[in-house]
Parts: C-alpha cells; structure tokens; sequence
C-alpha cells in the first residue's frame, strides 16, 4: 500500500531541491509523476516550482476549491501515476491534504508534500499542515542550521532594520529576504545573526 509522506523544515533548507531531485529520479527510470503546487505560491509565476540552486518544473497550481484526487484519478486511467509531490503544502487546504490521502489509499500512488511546519509566529503554519500531521503515515524533518550552528526549527521575519516581527499577516508570500531560519533561543531573542545583518540596505539607501 503507498503512503503519504510529509517533509518538513524551515526556510531555505533544499525541500523543493529535493522534491525536483526525486522527480528526476522516477522520470529518469521511466516512471511518471505528477507535480502539484499552491496556487498561492507565485514568486516565480503560478503553477512553476523553483529551487534556490535553480532547478525548476511545471506543476499544476492547486486552488481552494481544486480536487487533486479527481486529478490524479483521470491521469492515472490513462497513463498510471507513480507518485503525486506537492510542494509548498503550507499554502494548501485541509481538503486538498485529505484528497492525497486518498490518492496514496485508493489508487496506490505514492504522495510525498513538502512544506513548512511552523510558521514565524512560532505555531504549526495553518489547517494543512495541522491536516498532514495527523493523516500521514511518514512524517521527516529535513534539517537546516542556525547562524550560531545549532538546528534551526524557528522561522525569523526581520524588517529592514533587522529587528524581528512577530505581528501582521502569516502569509507574506516573497521577501525572502526577509526571513532567517534559526533555532528556538534565537528566535525568541529576535537575533538574526551577524551575516544577515551585514546585507541589511542602509536606511538611506532603502529610502
């Protein structure tokens, strides 16, 4: 029986790199894979995952109201799926994390998500991943690393000035420079570390 699978991290840690790694692997080997991602996520234009390292694919883009199950149905009948990889789950719904389980239960494809786990208020990041928490059947950590070398499980949003944000939106899709991956001591002391703090734009020159 497949599983549904959940791989987590914080920012910047290579989940997208990693999921663009094991597409290649099943197209390499002649199998087929489907892509799906949020809709929401449109930093490098709706329906395209990108990597930091520059590795980049076509997905379908997923909206609240989109059935991902009904997808996967009328491509498997015509060709079978392998395996279905959503990236940027976070972004996603309840629904669509339940419609994967049912992928991985009723057709017997395999379904990796990739997503982000918390969010930079120091909470699990929405519905979705509190959905995926509890129905997948594999849940791993992908690790990434704080300035000062311990795990970073925290995510920082920092304004020009550096000083750490913790009130507005959730989502704020882009600005990724804004945001640092660091472990929880850090996070909650607002210290987003010296090298971060070295790429900062002067006031005059933000102005």
């Amino acid at each position: 029986m497949a599983k549904l699978h959940f791989h987590y991290s914080v920012m910047n840690a290579g989940k997208t790199t990693r999921l663009l790694q094991a597409q290649h692997n099943y197209v390499e080997n002649g199998r087929r894979v489907m892509l799906f991602t949020s809709a929401v996520d449109d930093r490098d234009g709706i329906g395209r995952i990108s990597s930091r390292m520059g590795l980049c694919a076509e997905a379908t883009p997923l909206r609240p109201g989109d059935d991902l199950h009904a997808q996967v149905v009328r491509a498997h009948a015509l060709h079978p799926v392998t395996a279905v990889l959503m990236d940027e789950v976070q972004f996603m719904t309840p629904a669509h994390i339940r419609q994967a389980a049912r992928v991985a239960d009723e057709l017997d494809v395999l379904v990796m998500a990739y997503g982000l786990k918390n969010n930079v208020f120091g909470e699990l990041f929405g519905p979705a991943v509190h959905t995926l928490l509890a129905l997948a059947d594999d849940i791993t950590e992908i690790e990434q690393l704080c300035h000062c070398g311990r795990k970073a499980t925290m995510i920082l949003r920092y304004d020009r000035d550096g000083f750490a944000v913790k009130s507005g939106n959730v989502v704020e899709v882009g600005g990724d420079d804004r945001y640092v991956s660091v472990c929880r001591p850090h996070w909650g002391a607002g210290e987003i570390g010296e090298s971060r703090r070295a790429g900062l734009v002067p006031p005059a020159v933000a102005a």
